[in-house]
């Protein structure tokens, strides 16, 4: 690849829009909630399910609930989603959700 593409791609790549957000996974059968926040949105719905279907998420009492009942038994949400320049503290609302 020569020099002038390679900086095409890069110029493109900074154009990207970064999309902040705040996500919710409802347990439809026991009314529990995980609620987090990450820093880009897209394929956050894919990258959730992957690491649960996988048995590797974090939140073991999540991954628990994955296991009993199933994928079908969540439902994904988007509850906060902003541009990364309207983003102050993506976290501090997040943990204001949890808190309601």
């Amino acid at each position: 690849m020569d020099a002038a593409r390679k900086r095409e791609l890069k110029e493109a790549y900074k154009e990207i829009k970064t999309w902040y957000g705040v996500v919710k996974l409802t347990n439809q059968r026991n009314g529990k909630v995980f609620i987090d926040s990450f820093i880009n949105l897209k394929n956050k719905e894919y990258y959730l399910r992957n690491q649960l279907d996988d048995g590797r998420h974090p939140n073991a009492a999540l991954q628990a609930d994955w296991q009993i009942f199933g994928s079908e038994a969540f439902i994904y949400e988007v509850l906060i989603e902003k541009d990364a320049s309207e983003v102050t503290d993506v976290r501090w609302k997040a943990k204001q959700l949890e808190q309601a």
